[in-house]
C-alpha cells in the first residue's frame, strides 16, 4: 500500500517570501495535505497575505497565540503591536482568533496529536531543553485538547526551533519555524509519512526539511512599508539570533 504524506508548517509570521518557498517546495513533491501550526501573523510585514494564503493551501489551520490575542490589542499598546493588528483585515482577525487549538489524527498505528505550544495554551512554552514533567504533560489530555485517546506523536511550533525526541514509546517533535527560524536562518517544515487512518502499525515517518528562500526580498519588503522593528526583525532573518539577545 502507498504511503501518504502530510505537511507540518508553523510559525510564518507575516514571512511571505518564505512560505510561498515552502508551499512550492511541498507541492513539489506532491504533498496536497498541509497542517498549519499557527502564528501566521505579527514580527513580519505581510501577515495580511500570509493568513490568506494559508487559508487558501491548508487543510487544517491551528491557532498560535499571536493569532489568539491579536484581535485584543488595545490602542495603548506599543507601536509595533497596533501596526501588525492593523495590517490585518476585521475578517482576517475574527478567523484567526476562531480557528481550533489542537487536532488529532490516527496514521499508521499511532495517533497524533497537533497544536501550537503546548496541551495547556497556545501561549504556555516548551522549549528544547524541558523538564521531564513538561514532556510528560505534552501528551495529556487537558481542556484544551479534550478527552480523546492519549496519542503517541505531538507535533508542536511556537518556539522556532525543530527537534525530535523519543522516549517510553512517544515521540515529540518541534517543526521548527517558516518564516522566521532561531535554530538556523533556514526555514523548516515536517512531512509525516504513513497511512493515514490506519489503526494497525505500518511504516512511519517523521521528516524534516530545509528550503532556502530569498531573504533580501523579504526584508525589502519590511523597509518598503515602514514596519515598525524591522531592523532586529532583519537581524533574526539573518543570524536566527533571537531579537532578545541581540544585544546580550
Amino acid at each position: 500500500m502507498p504511503l501518504d504524506r502530510i505537511a507540518v508548517i508553523s510559525d510564518v509570521h507575516g514571512n511571505l517570501t518564505a512560505l510561498e518557498a515552502v508551499l512550492g517546495d511541498i507541492a513539489g513533491r506532491g504533498i496536497r495535505q498541509i497542517v498549519n501550526l499557527g502564528d501566521n501573523i505579527g514580527k513580519g510585514p505581510r501577515g495580511a497575505a500570509a493568513t490568506d494564503r494559508v487559508r487558501e493551501a491548508c487543510e487544517v489551520n491551528i491557532r498560535g497565540n499571536w493569532d489568539d490575542f491579536i484581535d485584543a490589542v488595545g490602542d495603548d499598546q506599543p507601536e509595533e503591536m497596533r501596526w501588525w493588528r492593523d495590517e490585518l483585515s476585521v475578517d482576517q482577525r475574527q478567523w484567526l482568533g476562531g480557528l481550533a487549538l489542537s487536532h488529532d489524527l490516527v496514521m499508521s498505528g499511532r495517533r497524533i496529536r497537533l497544536f501550537h505550544a503546548s496541551a495547556e495554551s497556545p501561549h504556555v512554552r516548551v522549549h528544547f531543553h524541558h523538564t521531564d514533567e513538561e514532556f510528560d504533560g505534552m501528551f495529556r489530555a487537558t481542556p484544551m485538547t479534550g478527552d480523546g485517546p492519549a496519542p503517541t506523536v505531538v507535533g508542536y511550533g511556537d518556539i522556532h526551533d525543530a527537534y525530535i525526541e523519543s522516549r517510553d514509546g512517544r515521540t515529540l517533535f518541534n517543526t521548527g519555524s517558516v518564516g522566521n527560524p532561531l535554530d538556523e536562518p533556514t526555514p523548516s517544515y515536517v512531512i509525516l509519512e504513513g497511512i493515514r487512518g490506519a489503526t494497525a502499525p505500518a511504516p512511519f515517518e517523521v521528516r524534516f526539511v530545509r528550503v532556502p528562500y530569498d531573504v533580501d526580498a523579504e526584508i525589502a519588503v519590511a523597509h518598503q512599508v515602514g514596519m515598525p522593528a524591522r531592523d532586529v526583525w532583519e537581524v533574526e532573518l539573518r543570524t536566527a539570533v533571537y531579537r532578545g539577545r541581540q544585544n546580550a
